[in-house]
């Protein structure tokens, strides 16, 4: 294969392909001229674009109003409040972000508006904290990090597409300054204990007694014209689900998801303070879980204290409550969900301890493992009487995640096995178009579920479109970034279901002529490998136009790119990201050796 190495600055064309291969490769500086024949999988990946595009402006159009408001009965709660109503557009951002049509940014930021202000205008009767608005200063006023992230999942993706964008930065500072200490209005954080004082807080503040079914559920209505995502049959059952869920009061490491605000802002350049603030957060949790025999626990009171009752609260250790549809407890332990806080850490210092305290904390559960039936069981809860919620084989929960980020060899094994991972690890070669044919089959089912959806705004819940967004985004992260799609539900089997997560992945691309993020027209990519020090990725031109691309390490350029290999020539790099010029028609592999997480992150577009 032969690529010539030429800058595309100024007419230097002639002086770069005179450059010597360990030459300091600057942007533009390679030119790929080598004819690929279109790959299958370089096609389907740009029908998934577009079919993600058309099935999403279809749905836009069914299920939001003129107003760009969604078209459902409000409610306040957790179960089908302003939370899931912010979910109707989930991953339309990220697929903007690598590559789908501009008109997919236009209808997320329209609807993200219309529904802050449909929101802010519903108003409860019943429930105390929403009498004024179920939003605040465009904000939930009072909900539990579960679902607050749960609503945010759109919003802290939008920096990856409009990082310069005046509104977002105003608005996420805003939101982050409710968990700074710094908004007066909004007394979450206590700086001197490091807590946030609260499982259910917000734009109103922490609530600070128990609270009751009512606060959880929202006002009595008659459930009979909708569909109850958890069964219930009837208001009483709504009410039943909440019983007991009122031990709120004191912090949950659930909050932790709040740091992702601080994430944002930082990366968005609004300041040191948002970075210093999440490490601060985190790194409380931390020691807390060293001080508690490597268990993150699941409650701190307000005096900033532990104490013997680790287990407690509210989506605890411990958190059984009853169903009350068959009378039996249900283990709900949501802690293992915070595991995406601590990629926050991971991404604002490189440091890599903030993963690897989930690795002894599972390597602490196993040790409590014992044989029932006969079979080695691990638990999943802790309670009064000790370990219990066995399930058979070893503690695995996020052992994925875990081993993405640490690329040790030690937790491989944990990360179980994936069409994927085996696909990365050489074993499975037709897994991407196995998978992109499965995504471009979920659109159609999505779309025929639409097509076949006869409920109209009176009798749908704002949890009702979520299952008829077509938008299907977790192939194209996997094989065209090399990234980590956590969302509900869980791609993996040792995932949690998870909302709310930024982007985590190898490479990212942008557009230096249309100055906008995501390949571009006629471009595909696909990552063949990941590994501690580098990745592999084939980058073709399946047009009649030259294409440029930039090529950047990590969705914050958190990885730098310390060289590229073409046809056994390698030449530095040394920075966030380089760029090629793809001639029509052509691709080439490219082999990058990579010192991950070596730099600050920032959402900065690389041309600013």
């Amino acid at each position: 294969m032969k690529v010539d190495r030429r800058t595309l600055l100024a007419g230097a064309c002639a002086a770069a392909a005179a450059l010597p291969a360990s030459a300091r490769v600057r942007r533009a500086d390679l030119l790929v001229s080598t004819p690929m024949a279109a790959p299958r999988w370089a096609q389907l990946q740009r029908r998934l674009l577009a079919a993600n595009a058309e099935a999403c402006e279809a749905f836009y159009r069914t299920y939001v109003d003129e107003r760009d408001w969604l078209k459902v009965f409000e409610r306040w709660g957790a179960n089908d409040g302003p939370d899931d109503a912010a979910e109707a557009t989930n991953d339309w951002m990220t697929l903007h972000a690598l590559g789908a049509p501009e008109r997919l940014r236009t209808l997320t930021e329209r609807f993200w508006e219309g529904h802050l202000r449909q929101y802010a205008e519903a108003r409860t009767v019943a429930v105390p904290i929403a009498r004024q608005g179920m939003y605040f200063r465009e904000f939930p006023v009072q909900m539990d990090w579960q679902h607050n992230s749960e609503g945010l999942t759109t919003f802290n993706v939008m920096g990856l597409s409009t990082p310069r964008s005046r509104k977002l930065i105003a608005r996420t500072r805003r939101y982050a300054d409710f968990y700074t200490g710094r908004d007066p209005t909004a007394r979450n954080y206590d700086p001197q204990r490091r807590i946030v004082r609260s499982v259910m807080n917000g734009s109103r503040g922490p609530m600070l007694r128990t609270a009751t079914p009512l606060d959880w559920v929202g006002d009595p209505f008659d459930v009979s014209p909708f569909h109850m995502a958890h069964g219930e049959t009837s208001y009483e059952q709504t009410l039943a689900h909440y019983a007991e869920y009122g031990d709120v009061v004191g912090d949950n490491p659930l909050n932790l998801q709040s740091t992702t605000l601080g994430l944002n802002a930082y990366s968005l350049g609004a300041g040191e303070r948002y970075r210093s603030w999440a490490l601060d957060y985190l790194g409380a949790w931390a020691e807390r879980a060293a001080a508690n025999d490597g268990i993150l626990p699941s409650y701190v009171g307000l005096d900033g204290e532990v104490g013997p009752h680790w287990w407690r609260g509210v989506y605890g250790w411990g958190f059984s409550p009853v169903v009350p549809q068959t009378g039996e407890r249900e283990n709900r332990n949501r802690v293992p969900r915070s595991i995406t806080a601590f990629y926050n850490g991971l991404l604002l210092s490189g440091d890599m301890s903030f993963l690897t305290l989930w690795r002894r904390q599972n390597a602490r559960i196993n040790d409590a493992a014992r044989k029932i039936d006969g079979v080695l069981s691990a638990p999943t809860m802790y309670g009064e009487k000790g370990w219990y919620g066995w399930k058979p084989g070893p503690y695995r929960t996020s052992g994925f995640e875990i081993w993405y980020a640490t690329q040790s060899h030690a937790d491989r094994e944990a990360a179980g096995d994936h069409p994927w991972i085996s696909f990365l690890e050489g074993r499975n070669p037709n897994y991407p178009e196995t998978a992109l044919e499965a995504d471009l089959k979920r659109i159609a089912d999505r779309v025929a579920a639409r097509e076949a959806d006869r409920t109209t705004p009176e009798t749908r819940l704002a949890d009702w479109p979520l299952d008829k967004n077509p938008a299907s985004a977790t192939a194209l992260i996997q094989l065209m970034t090399g990234g980590l799609h956590i969302a509900r539900p869980p791609w993996s089997p040792t995932s949690p279901p998870q909302g709310g997560v930024p982007l985590h992945c190898r490479l990212r691309y942008f557009d230096p002529a249309e100055r906008r993020a995501g390949v571009p027209d006629d471009v595909a990519a696909l990552v063949h490998s990941l590994g501690d020090t580098g990745s592999e990725v084939t980058l073709v031109n399946l047009g009649t136009r030259p294409r440029d691309v930039v090529v950047q390490g990590g969705a914050y350029g958190e990885h730098r790119i310390d060289s590229v290999t073409l046809d056994g020539r390698t030449s530095r790099v040394g920075g966030r990201h380089l760029t090629l010029r793809l001639e029509p028609g052509c691709g080439a592999r490219l082999a990058l050796a990579m010192t991950r997480y070596a730099n600050r992150p920032s959402l900065a577009f690389p041309w600013s």
